[in-house]
């Protein structure tokens, strides 16, 4: 078994307007910086409309389908934008991370890497928001929960964005852990430690702008300790990379290095509890920062799958 990646082109059908820092070019980065790895490599498949409902109503997957255009187009809101391809991108981001689910349960994969766009962990359960249409990680850790009868998941953001998404997601369901490091205050507002869920089962570690690795290391430690505890059969990782020092978008300052050092800690905490990975990709605006930093993720993955 060895860490399978799971990806598709209709990432690149995912259009947005020029100087959008959710470019296209960020499929080809993180693409590129895994090339040579020796991966595992699956066709992400389309996602029934039945897993979209595990975390959405019908009437939002419906307004989706009526605002994307047949060419140019639309915004949703003043960031969030919607293209001829977008909804196809998106429903392979989640069929991609529900198929490394069903992979890594099955044990035909250790780990797994999702490599797709938009993003997710923005999107509420009625509400495309920050780049994302759908709440992917939240999705697959509904689907591991409902069609896989586990008892517990753990989802893990370690973009430097709240998942305010996947917060609303899973916000009462007893069976899900979520915990976030994010850079406060930043977008999107949320995330307060103060913010613990219906059942007491979600942690937020806000760190002020400027803090390094070595204060997300620590709370990533607290973070593992209390998961640990909760004993997760399955951790699914939301990777974002837009907390390296070079993103434009925040300012954070982890490099390569952090990010490796953390997703080590996640693996080891993993395998004290017997859970494989599923690892989807977040943000990351910088192209260089962000090839560099996946690869060095995906190739902690790879270690931790042998």
């Amino acid at each position: 078994m060895s860490t399978a990646l799971f990806t598709h082109p209709a990432a690149e059908a995912h259009l947005v307007p020029m100087g959008h820092p959710e470019q296209v070019a960020r499929y080809a980065a993180v693409i590129s910086a895994l090339e040579g790895l020796g991966l595992d490599r699956f066709e992400a498949p389309l996602a029934e409309d039945a897993e979209v409902l595990r975390c959405h109503p019908e009437r939002y997957l419906d307004r989706l389908r009526q605002a994307q255009p047949d060419q140019g187009l639309r915004g949703l809101d003043a960031d969030t934008h919607i293209s001829p391809g977008s909804l196809e991108a998106a429903l392979r981001a989640v069929g991609g991370a529900c198929a490394a689910v069903d992979a890594v349960l099955a044990g035909e994969a250790r780990n797994a890497f999702l490599a797709m766009r938009p993003p997710g962990h923005h999107a509420e359960r009625e509400t495309a928001m920050g780049f994302c249409l759908f709440g992917t990680a939240a999705i697959a850790a509904k689907r591991a929960l409902d069609r896989h009868g586990l008892d517990r998941v753990a989802v893990l953001d370690f973009d430097v964005h709240h998942g305010n998404g996947t917060q609303d997601l899973l916000w009462d369901e007893p069976r899900a852990f979520f915990a976030s490091t994010h850079q406060m205050p930043l977008y999107p507002g949320s995330g307060a430690a103060s913010e613990r869920g219906a059942h007491g089962q979600i942690m937020n570690v806000p760190l002020p702008p400027g803090s390094d690795g070595g204060q997300a290391r620590v709370a990533w430690d607290a973070i593992l300790d209390r998961c640990r505890k909760f004993d997760p059969q399955l951790v699914m990782v939301s990777a974002g990379f837009d907390s390296h020092r070079d993103d434009p978008l925040a300012q954070l300052q982890w490099d390569e290095a952090d990010f490796a050092a953390i997703t080590r800690s996640i693996c080891e905490m993993a395998a004290e509890c017997r859970a494989p990975v599923v690892s989807c990709l977040e943000g990351g605006y910088d192209l260089a920062a962000l090839g560099r930093s996946v690869r060095a993720h995906v190739e902690v993955l790879m270690e931790a799958g042998e």
